[in-house]
C-alpha cells in the first residue's frame, strides 16, 4: 500500500516552472554530491552562498543560526533556534509558495528577502539530483499576517534583472492517496476501513 501526500500551490504553480532553464550541463550532474548539501548545524542562512550548487560556504553562528537539513530532496532550514520545543508548528495560512525562481538562487537571496515581510519558522528549497533548485520553495512564517504581506510585497518581484518571481498562499490539499486496493472493494468498504484511523472529513472517491 502506497500512501503520499503533497501540498499543491494555487494559480502561480504554471507551466513556467517545468520551462525554466530545464537543460542543465551533463557534467554538473556528473560531478554532482547530494551530501555538500547535508546536515548543516546551526547555520546562518546568510552565510549559506549559492555561488556554485555543489558548494555551500558556511560559518557557524549559534546565535541566531537556522538549523539547515536535506530531506527527500528538499534543503530545509529552520525552525528559528529561539523556537520553544513545547511550541506546535505554525497553523494553516502561515505558508506560501514561491515560484518561478532562478535555477541557481539559494538560501542567501530568498532568505534575507523573504525575512523583510516577518520572521520565518521554515524554508523549504526543492533540489534535484545536480545541486541546483527545482524552480521553487516553500516559506512558513510564524504568523499568518506576515504571510500574507508576503504574496502583497513579493509576488512578481524583480529578484534579477528581467526575472521576476511568483508568491502566492499555499493550499493544503489535505488528501492521501491510498494503492494497491483489490478492485473489488466497494467504496462503503473502504470508508468503514479508514473509519478506524482517527481523521476527520472523511471523503473516499474510487477510480471506475
Amino acid at each position: 500500500m502506497d500512501i503520499e501526500s503533497n501540498k499543491v500551490s494555487s494559480s502561480c504553480v504554471d507551466q513556467e516552472l517545468s520551462k525554466e532553464d530545464s537543460i542543465i550541463d551533463s557534467n554538473d550532474k556528473n560531478n554532482s554530491n547530494e551530501e555538500s548539501f547535508t546536515s548543516f548545524p546551526h547555520l546562518s542562512p546568510s552565510n549559506i552562498i549559492g555561488t556554485h550548487p555543489n558548494e555551500i560556504i558556511t560559518s557557524v553562528n549559534p546565535d541566531n543560526g537556522y538549523p539547515v537539513r536535506q530531506e527527500n530532496g528538499q534543503r530545509k532550514t529552520g525552525p528559528p533556534p529561539d523556537w520553544p520545543t513545547t511550541c506546535h508548528p505554525p497553523g494553516r495560512g502561515c505558508e506560501v509558495f514561491v515560484g518561478k525562481l532562478p535555477r541557481d538562487c539559494f538560501e542567501s537571496e530568498l532568505f534575507p528577502l523573504f525575512e523583510r515581510c516577518g520572521q520565518i519558522y521554515e524554508m523549504r528549497l526543492m533540489m534535484d539530483f545536480s545541486g541546483f533548485n527545482r524552480g521553487y520553495a516553500f516559506i512558513t512564517y510564524t504568523c499568518r499576517d506576515d504571510a500574507k504581506r508576503s504574496v502583497k510585497e513579493l509576488n512578481n518581484y524583480e529578484i534579477r534583472p528581467s526575472r521576476l518571481i511568483g508568491v502566492c498562499q499555499s493550499v493544503d490539499n489535505c488528501r492521501l492517496f491510498v494503492g494497491g486496493i483489490p478492485k473489488t472493494k466497494k467504496r462503503e468498504e473502504i470508508l468503514d476501513e479508514m473509519c478506524k484511523y482517527p481523521m476527520s472529513n472523511r471523503t473516499v472517491r474510487k477510480r471506475p
